[in-house]
């Protein structure tokens, strides 16, 4: 006599249903994220645009003065010197675009801030190029090693004569052309030699550097007298400040030596160094904010003064 089995009268299990890759439950992912918001947003920008073009938002004037193109004043108005300029009318509107393309990111990431984004990288690279070019390899290279051709051409004011030692600008040249064959399928290796001594010598310099003028500077004003006494008289609020200064260093470091365990006297002087630690970031994170917001209160100026002629 055989056993029958539950399975087949057991009824199936019930599976719910989960929200869909949209996180709306029951409802179809649209094409391409598309959705009506983002479609709401781009209609309201443009039709905004349409409007601040037709009202004459972004149009710009000059006048001359003394040969040179200047932004027309009140007083150019008055007289009637003031001249249409169609090229910084064209680029007050393209810099007004990229700008709110820039804050759109503030929304959520999409193709107007991809696309101002690879306008900013491209455009800084190609310009910080050129700069280089015509600021470091023309004038303390190429011209170095031919000055006759580099003045015929490029630099009118380069003398012609050749140093004495101008075969040494060659190891540089040299240097230089061994970077341009990583772009070589093969023998990109080549490449890494003049890489490490790029690296090596400016670390090496930026070094000494650094040591002079950050951690020997700040050791120096370090050592300060803890009582300060002018002319007989002592200072106080001087004495008070450097005796603040002297606990907060050693308090610092206090805090990283973990030689002996935080317990005690010593804990309780190394969370005054968290104290001072934290005081010490906070400033510096407050100061680089207040940098942010100029900045964004220069283009907040631009949008409302250029652009809109509101302020």
């Amino acid at each position: 006599m055989t056993q029958s089995s539950d399975n087949s009268t057991a009824p199936a299990e019930q599976i719910p249903a989960g929200p869909t890759a949209t996180g709306r439950e029951g409802a179809a992912p649209l094409s391409g994220g598309f959705d009506l918001l983002t479609a709401t947003l781009w209609l309201a920008c443009s039709l905004f645009l349409l409007y601040s073009a037709v009202q004459g938002a972004g149009v710009t004037y000059v006048t001359e003065l003394d040969g040179t193109v200047m932004p027309a004043r009140e007083f150019d108005y008055l007289a009637g010197t003031a001249e249409y300029s169609y090229s910084r009318t064209l680029g007050v509107w393209v810099s007004a675009f990229l700008t709110l393309a820039i804050f759109s990111f503030l929304y959520r990431d999409n193709a107007a801030y991809k696309f101002a984004e690879s306008v900013f990288v491209g455009v800084s690279a190609g310009y910080w190029m050129v700069v280089a070019f015509w600021t470091v390899i023309i004038p303390n290279l190429l011209g170095k090693i031919w000055p006759a051709w580099i003045q015929s051409w490029a630099m009118p004011g380069l003398t012609p004569l050749r140093e004495q030692d101008w075969w040494l600008y060659l190891i540089p040249l040299g240097l230089g052309v061994m970077l341009l064959w990583r772009l070589s399928p093969k023998g990109a290796w080549i490449a890494r030699w003049p890489l490490a001594f790029v690296i090596g010598s400016t670390a090496g310099i930026r070094l000494i550097g650094f040591l002079q003028a950050d951690f020997l500077s700040q050791i120096r004003n370090t050592i300060v007298p803890a009582v300060v006494i002018e002319t007989g008289v002592p200072d106080w609020w001087a004495s008070v400040r450097n005796m603040v200064l002297i606990v907060s260093v050693l308090s610092a470091l206090v805090y990283f030596f973990f030689s002996i365990e935080h317990k005690g006297v010593v804990g309780k002087v190394s969370q005054l160094g968290v104290w001072v630690l934290m005081i010490t970031f906070g400033a510096a994170f407050g100061y680089t904010v207040m940098g942010r917001i100029a900045l964004l209160a220069i283009r907040f100026e631009f949008l409302f003064h250029d652009w809109l002629h509101l302020v």
